[in-house]
């Protein structure tokens, strides 16, 4: 079974990643899909042009809030156990992103996040502002992207968009980063303001588990904590929330 891919995001991000075999299908390319074919052909991805009608068929067996299909399509193939998520490569991915010196790049790294409905809003949240990864680690968390309805409805269908990296070493990812030219932030009260912070253009921000926060080892890569001020009555913010506001925050100001 083959697997669909829309979105320019989601497609942007799979060619950045190259990291399953797959082809891409494009009607009239506009400026956007032109940007994405460059890079296809790069990467020595195939990419055929047909009509509309061609598009409609491929992107038919998708959910209908996956249908707009915008003139591009991509289609994986061996894909079947990631079929409704867009899973990357991590490697592949930093590998290509260290090259990436003028584009603005938002990374959401999840530290023991371990209830769905939180990864799912997450994720609902990275499409809405622009975010190119969600990192997982692989114990310890709600990872189980392509198979967890909870997370599939919570994300309201952006798990298929939004391109994630399930990893075995969190410390060892935040170093990869590091390397490739992020600065990592660590969500947490404690720390400055966000109004006070100058974020980098290559920017990975940490959410810690829902009860501990972020871990010791993993703090220890944080070039900046970054709070959220608050006037409530209680102490912090859920870590879906508090995530939606810190990348509204970067999103507002690249934009």
């Amino acid at each position: 079974m083959n697997n669909i891919i829309t979105g320019f995001h989601a497609i942007e991000e799979k060619v950045r990643a190259n990291s399953q075999k797959c082809s891409l299908y494009y009607s009239k390319p506009g400026p956007r899909i032109k940007k994405i074919l460059e890079a296809a052909k790069k990467a020595g991805i195939k990419a055929n042009q047909v009509d509309d009608a061609k598009l409609d068929e491929l992107v038919s067996s998708l959910p209908e809030a996956l249908q707009d299909h915008r003139g591009i399509v991509m289609q994986l193939e061996n894909a079947e156990k990631n079929q409704n998520a867009n899973i990357v490569d991590f490697d592949a991915w930093i590998k290509n992103a260290a090259c990436e010196n003028e584009k603005n790049l938002t990374v959401v790294i999840l530290d023991r996040v371990t209830d769905p409905h939180n990864v799912g809003a997450i994720i609902r949240s990275c499409d809405q502002f622009g975010a190119s990864l969600v990192i997982i680690p692989e114990h310890n968390s709600a990872n189980d992207i392509a198979g967890n309805e909870v997370i599939s409805r919570t994300s309201a269908g952006a798990s298929a968009w939004v391109s994630v990296a399930i990893v075995n070493n969190l410390v060892r990812a935040a170093e990869q980063l590091k390397e490739a030219g992020f600065w990592i932030y660590g969500a947490d009260a404690g720390g400055d303001t966000c109004g006070k912070i100058e974020f980098a253009k290559k920017t990975a921000i940490i959410m810690g588990s829902e009860g501990s926060g972020i871990s010791q080892l993993l703090e220890k890569q944080c070039d900046s904590i970054v709070s959220i001020p608050t006037c409530g009555k209680i102490d912090s913010l859920n870590v879906s929330v508090a995530a939606g506001v810190l990348l509204y925050e970067l999103y507002r100001r690249q934009n």
